[in-house]
């Protein structure tokens, strides 16, 4: 008897969860299409455009430049000019040959991943905290380790945590991701926990991962980068965030020597190379600071507004912002469904928020994001939307 074609069927390894934010920015749309008004507090993203400098730089590549593939690590002045950022902003030596330009943090995340770790590996991660960390692993069949952290730690891992994930049934863990600012919680870790964490690391073979994408955008204290605490931390950046690079997709890794030559294959393969136009550009932002810091001083006014008017809305336990543009604040006054309350939100008032399961699958049902990356007006208006929708 002659069976018929065999059944196709998607891969597990595709079936993560959704990232909850661009649901929300769909959401959004909708209503702006059908004519409705939207307070944009969901997305993680700088309203402002990129720098001048930045326009001006692209501008000149497209008449003079060719504009095709790079080496594959990125090109070689915009690595040299990154390495000095490291000298300028922390006192750190990174050589040159170790930074890999990179299609955003988010190719980052994946090449650190898959040169990092084996499937089956387990990598350990604070909880709240950024999803796709999460959903990349676990379509790479890492397993994720969850660190549940709380305000008395200002929502950061902690030795403690990760000896006890370390010492767990489940077996040793293989890595650990930080992130200094954090998102969805804008807090930092200073430079006695880095230490901390950073020589726990290096004592137990862990493999340390810092996210430092939020590095610019802190409010009173500069953040730490993990060189500070261990030369062979493997650090992601990205000009998204401080230097407004969203679309642009351009960011890089500091890597450590032993992970080098992997993920220079892995960049060959995947990508080719980061996007060229963008990272001729990209070396142009660091010369860009009085604009940059423009940016900043409306992000901190910003702040200010919504964590002065969210305890008068009736919201008023709120994570930490030390650094990056996000407010976390508990709901669980009004809600134990962060999903239908945001909807809610949006339906009735106009503000767009993230439910707090993006970040927390098992505690977000209670939590909610606001980034404050927008206009100072918006953030007013929308304090006052919500203090009359609560009330």
């Amino acid at each position: 008897m002659t069976q018929g074609p065999r059944k196709l069927r998607p891969s597990t390894r595709g079936q993560v969860a959704p990232f909850i934010v661009m649901d929300v920015m769909s959401a959004a749309a909708a209503r702006e299409a059908a004519g409705g008004d939207v307070l944009h507090l969901e997305v993680g993203q700088p309203s402002t455009p990129a720098p001048r400098g930045v326009l001006d730089a692209a501008r000149r590549a497209l008449d003079t430049d060719r504009i095709g593939y790079t080496v594959a690590l990125g090109i070689p002045s915009l690595r040299e000019r990154i390495a000095r950022h490291y000298r300028d902003r922390y006192g750190v030596s990174v050589p040159a040959e170790r930074i890999a330009v990179t299609t955003g943090s988010s190719a980052g995340f994946q090449l650190a991943f898959l040169a990092a770790f084996e499937a089956g590996s387990r990598v350990a991660l604070a909880s709240p905290g950024y999803p796709a960390y999460r959903n990349i692993l676990q379509a790479l069949n890492i397993e994720v380790v969850d660190l549940p952290t709380e305000r008395a730690d200002r929502y950061q891992p902690t030795v403690e945590r990760l000896v006890a994930a370390h010492s767990g049934d489940a077996g040793p863990i293989d890595g650990v991701i930080v992130a200094s600012p954090s998102n969805p919680t804008g807090t930092m870790l200073d430079g006695p926990a880095m230490q901390r964490l950073a020589g726990w690391c290096r004592a137990n073979g862990v493999r340390l991962i810092s996210d430092e994408i939020y590095h610019g955008i802190e409010y009173g204290t500069r953040a730490v980068t993990a060189l500070e605490a261990d030369p062979d931390a493997l650090v992601i950046n990205s000009f998204s965030k401080y230097f407004s690079m969203t679309g642009w997709r351009i960011g890089w890794m500091v890597v450590p020597a032993d992970l080098l030559r992997s993920v220079e294959c892995l960049a060959q393969n995947f990508f080719i190379s980061a996007p060229t136009l963008s990272q001729i550009a990209a070396e142009a932002a660091f010369e860009c600071e009085d604009e940059l810091q423009a940016n900043l001083a409306r992000y901190a006014a910003n702040r200010e507004v919504l964590l002065n008017e969210l305890p008068k809305a009736g919201l008023d336990d709120l994570a930490p912002a030390d650094g990056a543009f996000y407010v976390y604040a508990n709901v669980a006054a009004h809600t134990n469904d962060s999903v239908e309350f945001c909807r809610r939100m949006l339906a009735e008032t106009g503000i767009a928020c993230t439910p707090g399961v993006d970040f927390d699958p098992s505690r977000g049902h209670a939590t909610v994001r606001f980034s404050f990356a927008g206009a100072t007006d918006t953030m007013a208006e929308a304090c006052r939307r919500l203090g009359d929708w609560l009330r």
